[in-house]
């Protein structure tokens, strides 16, 4: 079986490496040619160090990461990131953000712009190209680095929270638009999430990992039909997924608040 991706034994500690705080411990996961699979945890599960440790921005780990077989370490051309922190350039237009990479790479301007004008379409943009961010919504905000980031085509996609500072009703209508997205680019795709409807809302699989040090406790097949959208949540067996995950969560997400209240006390 073809996999974009593969963590294999995967461990952080932060600080000593013999007695700091370990926040990822023994964690592999596979993911398939064009799977969508998303990471849920509580917070301070590890879900941004492992984040962090495929896309290449932080190092000293033990184990091993591998793009299309191949093992690397620090960023990967094969690797697009979108992160849930505001990245578009405030002095770029729409346009301008997205054909970006394609600038930097020395693709000559009218096939950088045909190229951006396309996933700008793809992400619900298109009358949008001449517009500043401070003139978008958070939404078209992450719809313009989504854009941006798919503009180079990269072999995996990974989305750190991309919404997690939008309102529900907004992230179920731009999950639609994920939807699509996928549906269209076959995009090898892994979401980190702390939201369960999200993750049953866009995935293949659902990985659900312990409080701290982060270990997968368990990974869930979504068997919903595709093409999929938010009109799935009405669905019984999408309640029921939901439920399941929250009950696996439920222990280690009270471990998490008890620990906090331990510290400010």
């Amino acid at each position: 079986m073809a996999y974009d991706l593969e963590v294999a034994n995967v461990s952080k500690r932060y600080g000593d490496r013999s007695s700091g705080l370990l926040a990822v411990s023994d964690v592999s996961l596979s993911v398939r040619k064009g799977e969508f699979v998303s990471v849920i945890g509580p917070s301070g599960c590890g879900k941004s160090t492992l984040f962090g440790i495929i896309g290449g921005l932080i190092g000293d780990y033990d184990g091993e990461v591998r793009v299309g077989g191949q093992s690397h370490v620090g960023t990967h051309r094969d690797i697009g990131i979108v992160f849930q922190e505001e990245s578009t350039l405030p002095w770029r237009s729409v346009l301008a953000n997205v054909a970006l990479p394609l600038e930097i790479q020395g693709m000559p301007r009218a096939e950088r712009e045909e190229l951006a004008r396309h996933y700008i379409d793809l992400v619900g943009l298109t009358g949008f190209e001449t517009s500043k961010p401070a003139a978008l919504s958070g939404g078209m905000r992450q719809r313009t680095a989504i854009a941006r980031t798919l503009a180079f085509k990269p072999r995996v996609l990974l989305m750190d929270e991309p919404f997690g500072a939008l309102d529900e009703q907004t992230r179920l209508l731009l999950g639609d638009r994920v939807l699509a997205i996928h549906t269209e680019l076959q995009q090898t795709t892994l979401l980190i999430t702390h939201n369960i409807t999200e993750a049953v809302q866009l995935s293949d699989r659902v990985v659900v990992m312990s409080y701290r040090p982060g270990r997968i406790l368990k990974v869930i097949d979504i068997d919903l039909p595709r093409p999929r959208s938010s009109e799935s949540i009405t669905d019984e067996r999408f309640g029921r997924y939901v439920a399941e995950i929250w009950g696996d969560l439920r222990a280690e997400a009270s471990r998490g608040m008890q620990e906090g209240e331990r510290k400010r006390a």
